[in-house]
């Protein structure tokens, strides 16, 4: 007898049909919005996983047409961003980097996002949006492998309810994510679903890369570029670069050059050696030397969001420092608040509501949809994964390409993100251990924007543009039509 009470049957699908225009091109297509049950062998629920689907009707040959499975992060997140943020057929339309304005807000329809190329299903994994677990049974999903067990669960099911087993495959996640697409990908490759591509947002595979903890001196490194790049942008240099890439290569070389061996010497560091470092690191943050010589040369990135702007009490955003704005506490030395998650949450969440319910008729439980759950990321359990502490899924990415010789990645990184820094995500690649032609699979792709680069209307027009060739690239000619 199963150890936990029945479910109440999820809501129908909702179905409905509905057109687009992608680069001059109409689309016609088909939303649904359901859940997939999950269930035990013997048959009993484990849990209920929303999805919204998005697939263009007229496709005769299902083979012919790639499937996009995507997801955010947190854990704890929705996918609303990727939905209607990046990808989907509508996007939320909001001014970027202001305090967006009040209610009522808009969709648009996203004439950079990528139906043309890939029908679309947004997941939203256990406890967000409208998914939910058997009552007493959520801790079995906040876990790095049960999570990823719950989404191959809701893969299998979903190509095989709806015969997509012979479509070419990609996955596209954001932040946690990349962590779950890594995951994914290999147990997906072990039962034999072979991918044809992944899509990276803000990657983040090997948690030693940015998480500022007593002992690791790495997320100081691979830190110092963002910072460089975000104190240019707020013109706090001494010296504003003229060329950006050229500073932030040079920026890259003194972090492994100069900086990452001063580190290593500690308290035997010269101090000759030591002043020079010092200067540098004020010369390519934009804070005042007797700052970084008090904190020992290692700035976190909390200390640097507060310390930056020249208006005492304001500080820059943790997941877009482009966004500025007042701290909760002004006189603390770290960031308290976060202004680039504070803009966009309100009119995503109103918005996500509305197009479920009033657009795709989706009949919604009472219960909101959850956008982000900090209950579901305070209750995570990292303790698989781990190396010495820190969660890594590296190696599942590696033994995915070794194995897949065909799979393609694209890594899609934000100059101004300090919760995810781009040279963490060139660490990352460039110590995979690959061979030259696995190597040569993977590709990074920036844009000068933050965590969401997709939120900086240039951007999403350079990402659309990216992913459009990647697309073409990873899927076989002939899944092009339709």
């Amino acid at each position: 007898m199963s150890d936990s009470p029945t479910m109440p049957e999820p809501e129908p699908a909702a179905t409905t049909r509905h057109r687009t225009t992608i680069g001059g091109r109409t689309i016609a297509y088909t939303a649904t919005a359901g859940t997939v049950r999950l269930s035990r062998k013997d048959g009993t629920p484990r849990a209920d996983m929303f999805y919204v689907a998005f697939t263009a009707d007229g496709v005769d040959d299902l083979s012919e047409r790639p499937i996009t499975f995507a997801f955010n992060g947190g854990p704890g997140s929705s996918s609303v961003w990727l939905q209607l943020g990046a990808l989907g057929p509508r996007r939320v339309d909001l001014p970027d980097t202001v305090a967006p304005p009040p209610p009522p807000y808009r969709l648009v329809d996203n004439a950079f996002g990528v139906l043309d190329k890939t029908d679309l299903v947004f997941i939203d994994p256990v406890a967000t949006g409208f998914s939910r677990a058997a009552e007493g049974r959520e801790q079995d999903f906040f876990n790095i492998e049960g999570d990823v067990d719950a989404v191959v669960e809701f893969v299998w099911r979903y190509i095989t309810q709806n015969q997509r087993w012979n479509s070419p495959r990609f996955l596209a996640g954001e932040s946690y994510g990349t962590t779950r697409a890594a995951g994914l990908a290999r147990r997906l490759q072990e039962r034999g679903i072979v991918l044809n591509g992944l899509v990276l947002l803000s990657l983040a595979l090997d948690f030693q890369t940015f998480l500022f903890e007593a002992g690791n001196e790495l997320p100081y490194v691979l830190y110092l570029p963002s910072y460089a790049a975000v104190a240019a942008y707020h013109g706090q240099l001494a010296e504003q670069p003229a060329d950006l890439t050229a500073f932030l290569d040079e920026v890259r070389a003194f972090a492994y050059d100069e900086y990452a061996p001063a580190l290593m010497h500690g308290a035997r560091l010269d101090p000759e050696r030591r002043a020079a470092v010092v200067d540098k690191l004020a010369r390519y943050t934009g804070l005042d030397a007797e700052t970084v010589d008090r904190l020992d040369l290692r700035v976190d990135y909390l200390r640097f969001a507060k310390g930056l702007l020249d208006r005492v009490g304001h500080t820059v955003g943790r997941l877009d420092a482009r966004y500025t704005g007042p701290d909760l506490d002004p006189h603390h030395p770290q960031l308290q608040r976060d202004p680039s998650y504070d803009a966009p949450l309100g009119a995503y969440t109103a918005l996500i509501n509305d197009y479920l319910r009033r657009v795709l008729r989706y009949e919604a439980p009472e219960a909101g949809y959850t956008v982000l759950s900090m209950e579901v990321n305070r209750a995570w359990s990292w303790a698989e994964k781990s190396r010495m502490g820190h969660p890594s899924l590296a190696d599942d990415l590696r033994r995915t390409l070794v194995a897949n010789p065909h799979l393609k990645v694209i890594i899609l990184n934000g100059l101004y993100d300090l919760a995810t820094p781009f040279f963490a995500a060139e660490y990352t690649v460039d110590h995979l251990r690959l061979e030259p032609e696995q190597r040569a699979n993977i590709e990074l792709a920036y844009y000068e924007a933050g965590h969401m680069m997709y939120f900086h209307p240039p951007s999403l027009k350079q990402m659309r543009a990216d992913l459009a060739r990647f697309y073409d690239t990873a899927a076989p000619p002939a899944a092009q039509k339709g």
